[in-house]
C-alpha cells in the first residue's frame, strides 16, 4: 500500500494547475491533503470527477477559506472521524481519520506558531493533545500519521539552523521537545528512519527563489506506530512535484 501526504496550499488552487496529473502517476492508495482552504463540498465537488477512483472525505475549518484536511482512499474505510474531540481544537478542520483494516491514516495540519511566535503556547496544548490521542488509537491498532507538522525537527531538517534557531515559528526549542515527544513515544519519522543522513526538505518560501536555490525546510512528516517498522519498504519525498510551497511526501508498506 502506497500512502501520500501532501500539503496543497489549497485544492482549488492546485487543481488548475498539474495535480491531477501528479497523483495519476504517483498512484497512490491514499492520498492525505493539508491546508485544502475550502468547505467539505468545495472539496468533493474539485476532485470527484477528475478522480472517481477514490472515496473522498474531508473536514473544513469554521473561518471560511482556511486550513482544512482531507483523505482520498482507494480502499474503503471501516470507519471516518474528524477531529480529535476538544473544542478548543475542533475549530479548524486540521484532522481527517480513516480506519482502515491494518491500521488508521490520519490526514493532520499542525498549527502554525506564527512569525511574531503569538500561537506558540497553543501550539504546545495541540502537540500534547494530538500525542494522547494518537495513543488513544494505537490502543486499538497502528497508526499513520501524515501531514504538515510545521517544525524542522533537527539542523539536517533546514538549510538555515542556526539562523532560525528560536528565532522563527517551526524551529524554537518548544516546537522540537513537541515532535521528540512524539518520537520518544513510539512513533517512527519514516523518512528518517529508512534515510538517516539525506538532506532533503517538503517546504520552501514563495519569497528570494527558495525553492530553485533549495533553502527549504522539512517540515511534513509520516510518522508510523513502531509495530509497522518491519513492514515500511520505502520512504521518500518528492520535490519534482510542483504547485504547491510544499512537496509530496509518502511510504509504502
Amino acid at each position: 500500500m502506497k500512502i501520500i501526504s501532501f500539503n496543497v496550499n489549497g485544492i482549488r488552487a492546485i487543481s488548475k494547475k498539474n495535480f491531477f496529473e501528479d497523483m495519476d502517476k504517483v498512484n497512490a492508495d491514499v492520498i492525505c491533503l493539508q491546508e485544502t482552504k475550502a468547505s467539505v463540498d468545495q472539496v468533493k465537488e474539485t476532485l470527484e470527477e477528475q478522480m472517481p477512483n477514490y472515496s473522498i472525505y474531508a473536514n473544513q475549518a469554521v473561518k471560511k477559506g482556511y486550513s482544512g484536511t482531507a483523505i482520498l482512499t482507494k480502499v474503503e474505510p471501516i470507519s471516518v472521524t474528524y477531529d480529535m474531540g476538544i473544542d478548543e481544537h475542533d475549530q479548524e478542520g486540521r484532522i481527517t481519520c480513516v480506519e482502515l483494516a491494518d491500521f488508521y491514516v490520519l490526514s493532520i495540519y499542525v498549527p502554525n506558531s506564527k512569525n511574531d511566535l503569538s500561537r506558540l503556547d497553543y501550539r504546545q496544548k495541540w502537540d500534547a493533545d494530538l500525542l494522547a490521542y494518537i495513543k488513544e488509537l494505537e490502543k486499538k491498532k497502528s497508526v499513520v500519521a501524515c501531514g504538515d507538522f510545521n517544525v524542522a525537527h533537527r539542523d539536517i531538517d533546514l538549510a538555515r539552523p542556526k539562523a532560525n534557531y528560536n528565532k522563527s515559528a517551526g524551529y524554537t526549542q518548544k516546537e522540537i521537545d513537541g515532535l521528540d515527544n512524539f518520537t520518544q513515544n513510539g512513533l517512527l519519522d519514516s523518512f528518517r528512519f529508512l534515510h538517516p543522513d539525506e538532506v532533503k526538505y517538503s517546504w520552501w518560501s514563495y519569497r528570494g527563489g527558495a525553492r530553485d536555490r533549495n533553502v527549504g525546510w522539512r517540515i511534513d512528516y509520516l510518522l508510523i506506530s513502531e509495530s509497522l517498522q518491519s513492514k515500511m519498504k520505502s520512504a521518500f519525498i518528492l520535490n519534482d512535484v510542483l504547485g504547491s510551497d510544499h512537496c509530496p511526501l509518502g511510504i509504502e508498506i
